[in-house]
């Protein structure tokens, strides 16, 4: 087995990021997010309460009353500002919630608390936003990153597995294409890297697409006998 290494991947969030978010929320709002360049300067404040409200202000550490305040304005305008959001108003809308889900994850993808934290080292595979990390305990070792997960018809079984077998340039019989770092955690399903976009639909046959980078960390830091969850439902299965 390989050490865990005690890096993070932080990704910034980008229109991509936020569109699945937002897709998975099912919201329809238009996306205004301006990608690079200055941040906005800060229009006035609006005085409008937004739909996400309440939870922008636990977000932020503002008191939870579900009412705009100039104090809850100034602090959403500053999130929207920094994280280049356009209209930087203040409003707590969809974008700006979306974009407050994205940072959560990133800090804490398990913050739901869905993975076990009592089997020690062990890799998560959320198939509702179709994330995977590798955590340790609470303390999360790597990720989250994106992954591809099984289309309708094949999708990745749920509930908890072990790697039993790794295989670091298998080659499948059954499908004819190469499966980099294979990881398998049940049945021929594994973690593994592809020449495509995990991005890319409609979805594997049940296999957990990686980049291939991130292949290579989950082959250096799990091994046979380590521990996989899966859970969640991939939208479209």
């Amino acid at each position: 087995m390989g050490t865990l290494s005690r890096n993070k991947t932080v990704r910034p969030v980008t229109a991509r990021r936020l569109g699945v978010l937002l897709g998975t929320l099912g919201l329809t709002a238009p996306l205004t997010l301006a990608i690079g360049g200055p941040a906005q300067a800060a229009p006035a404040c609006t005085t409008r309460t937004g739909p996400y409200q309440k939870e922008a202000e636990k977000f932020l550490g503002r008191p939870v009353d579900g009412r705009q305040s100039p104090a809850d304005c100034k602090a959403i305008q500053d999130f929207q500002t920094s994280h280049r959001i356009t209209p930087n108003i203040g409003f707590a809308g969809p974008v700006t919630w979306a974009a407050m889900q994205d940072e959560i994850t990133r800090r804490d993808p398990n913050a739901d608390g869905k993975c076990p934290v009592n089997k020690g080292r062990i890799a998560c595979v959320d198939l509702t936003r179709q994330l995977s990390w590798i955590q340790d305990g609470r303390t999360v070792r790597f990720g989250p990153v994106p992954v591809r997960t099984g289309r309708a018809g094949y999708e990745t079984r749920t509930g908890p597995k072990k790697i039993y077998w790794r295989s670091i340039d298998h080659w499948s019989t059954i499908y004819k294409v190469r499966m980099p770092y294979a990881q398998f955690f049940d049945g021929g399903q594994a973690f593994h890297a592809i020449d495509g976009s995990v991005w890319s639909p409609p979805g594997s046959h049940g296999c957990v697409n990686m980049r291939t980078g991130d292949a290579r960390t989950y082959w250096s830091m799990l091994g046979n006998g380590d521990n996989v969850f899966v859970y969640g439902r991939k939208p479209g299965t």
